[in-house]
């Protein structure tokens, strides 16, 4: 069952044009609705004005929707049963439907014609005069003029005055303007962020003359000790931008001729931007710099960078090149595969680390914290601070101990140890010790269990007692060298010279140094990636046995930050397998003002709590005290 439904619209010489469609249906609605089959634009018809239903019999039923009738044949009705064998004309509005039967006999025509013009049956009753205002309001020109009149003095005038009126209590020290509302607020684009509330209800602050943009001189009013380089010189930093071209070469002329000369603190810390965190810079800025400065700024020792998915330069960690008396020196590489730092250990993460060697087997019989552990894990060392940023520095009494043990004497259920990081009270006390008492030899050393290291009983073979300088023949000195030297117990972990003391008896230990933070042009938190193992970052740590290797993850490679994040856009290079990628804008890693603090973390990250610093509580771009 079907409909053929033509409509039949005049061309402007008179022609007719015949749009011919079928519909595979047994109901079709009227009106002037656009989703009816039959759409009638005529506001004498209502939205869906009504049915017609094919019938079994071939008959069609054409049915009202609403109390409105429809006329057919001349006669207005509701309803009606109409054979398109006979055929019919149906009117609504100024629209007429003529049923008939297609040639197969079997399908029914519905010809739609407009037969009278539309403001006839809708335009000339002026149903719009019933909705109108005209009479009751002034003309379009005159209010026109009235709105452009009120507008200017609401938000111009008044401002204008307020602010003027204001002006002489900036100059005052602590006055304040009274509370309420104040015209000139009208012109605030938006609230202030976090680091910037207190000066909510203090516009003069910042905007330090009328109709003049913030200059540098109102930021450095109240950041004099956390602005960045980038100010100290504006021609270099011009420079480094690049000369303007095309339309941004226009829009760099009109913002010099309103006092909007480049290079402002503005151009970064941008403001009134909602109440939150102030927004991070967009990588697309930091980027017009620092992509392609070699060649604008030959002297500059910054690589360049675009983004780090596909053009950022190898990292250059800050690593341990010597000590100068108790302190480290450090300095920047260039990071490769096999770089190396002597902190003064002889500590191998592999040896810690391995499953099967006699470590392991230790901690297997071992209670206590290594209960049900078949090896040492990183986490048995290394402790996250509070913050959970970096690491905290292995303490030996806390990490080492356990099994590293120092003690050599035992008197009835108290043991005696040496002291650890002091080697002059380590020559004195054994020189104590075998001055007050003659240590005798035991009786019978075959039948005593090796010794566990750090086992308060001091159960020990012949070799292990003699380590533990329980007995040495040669007395006090014998002992200290023992412990010095190869084989002893400081030997084992730490890099022994002569040339000490004569407190030392002649031996000097390297001074441990332990780098908190390897990357210190940029940002790292491994609170973020809490869900990782270390050994996906860290990836030859189970098998370095040099206690030199430094084994922070470079740019690529296995474990390199390429592996998971991707550019600010999700850019990366073809090269790189990325499994689950991570959007890594410029911001997240690099801040102007570096600090000690947390570093820049998402937004759906952060918190607010009141009172507290910024890049420590809620990072935007950079630390701001709050006031």
């Amino acid at each position: 069952m079907s409909f053929v439904v033509r409509q039949i619209a005049l061309k402007s010489s008179g022609e007719e044009i015949v749009r011919s469609s079928n519909y595979g249906m047994r109901e079709m609605t009227v009106g002037r609705d656009s989703a009816c089959a039959i759409h009638l634009p005529d506001l004498a018809v209502n939205p869906v004005h009504a049915r017609i239903a094919l019938g079994a019999d071939g008959m069609l039923t054409v049915i009202a929707t609403t109390e409105q009738p429809f006329e057919v044949n001349g006669r207005s009705t509701q309803q009606v049963e109409v054979d398109p064998a006979v055929g019919a004309e149906l009117a609504f509005g100024g629209h007429r439907i003529a049923v008939s039967q297609d040639e197969d006999g079997a399908t029914p025509v519905l010809t739609v014609r407009r037969v009278e013009a539309v403001s006839e049956s809708a335009e000339d009753r002026d149903i719009g005069a019933a909705y109108s205002l005209k009479g009751l309001l002034p003309g379009k020109r005159l209010s026109a003029w009235g709105f452009t009149l009120l507008v200017l003095f609401a938000f111009l005038a008044l401002p204008i005055y307020s602010y003027m009126s204001a002006k002489p209590l900036a100059m005052q020290a602590d006055a304040r303007r009274a509370d309420g509302f104040h015209a000139d607020e009208t012109w605030t684009s938006g609230p202030l962020s976090v680091s910037h509330k207190a000066l909510n209800d203090d516009c003069q602050a910042c905007h330090t003359q009328a109709f003049v943009a913030v200059t540098d001189n109102a930021c450095l009013t109240c950041h004099t000790k956390d602005a960045h380089d980038h100010i100290s010189d504006k021609a270099r930093l011009a420079q480094s931008r690049g000369a303007p071209t095309g339309m941004a070469t226009m829009q760099r002329a009109v913002a010099g001729a309103f006092n909007r000369p480049a290079g402002r603190c503005v151009d970064c810390h941008t403001e009134h931007e909602g109440a939150g965190a102030m927004p991070a810079t967009q990588q697309q800025f930091c980027a017009d710099c620092h992509n392609g400065m070699k060649g604008r700024l030959p002297d500059t020792k910054i690589a360049d960078a675009a983004d780090f998915g596909t053009a950022h330069p190898q990292f250059r960690p800050t690593v341990i090149a010597g000590m100068d008396g108790g302190k480290p020196l450090l300095k920047r590489v260039a990071w490769d595969a096999g770089l190396q730092e002597n902190n003064g250990l002889k500590f191998t993460h592999g040896q810690h680390l391995s499953t099967t060697n006699g470590i392991a087997q230790m901690v297997r019989r071992m209670p206590g914290q290594f209960a049900g552990k078949d090896a040492l894990r990183c986490a048995d060392c290394h402790v996250a601070d509070p913050s959970g940023t970096r690491f905290q520095p292995v303490k030996m009494e806390e990490s080492c101990q356990s099994c590293h043990s120092l003690s050599f004497d035992q008197i009835g259920g108290t043991t005696r140890t040496l002291r650890h990081g002091e080697p002059a009270m380590v020559v004195a006390d054994l020189r104590a010790f075998y001055r007050g008492t003659a240590p005798s030899r035991p009786a019978n050393l075959s039948g005593m269990a090796r010794r566990v290291p750090g086992d308060a009983a001091l159960r020990s073979t012949a070799a292990d007692y003699a380590r533990a300088v329980r007995f040495y023949p040669g007395g006090a000195d014998s002992a200290i060298n023992q412990v010095f030297s190869k084989g002893g117990m400081c030997n084992d972990c730490h890099v022994v010279t002569r040339g000490g003391t004569a407190q030392t008896a002649g031996f000097a230990i390297q001074p441990v140094a332990q780098n908190d933070r390897y990357f210190r042009k940029g940002w790292f938190d491994h609170k973020a990636h809490v869900q990782s193992d270390c050994a996906d970052c860290h990836t030859g740590a189970a098998t370095s046995n040099k206690a030199t290797d430094l084994l922070v993850p470079g740019i690529d490679g296995k474990g390199g930050c390429r592996t998971c994040h991707v550019g600010g856009e999700g850019a990366k290079l073809a090269s790189v397998s990325v499994k689950d990628p991570v959007d890594s804008s410029c911001a997240m890693c690099h801040s102007y003002h570096m600090d000690a603090g947390a570093p820049w973390v998402p937004k759906n990250d952060r918190k607010k709590p009141e009172g507290q610093n910024v890049a420590v509580a809620d990072r935007p771009r950079f630390p701001v005290k709050l006031h």
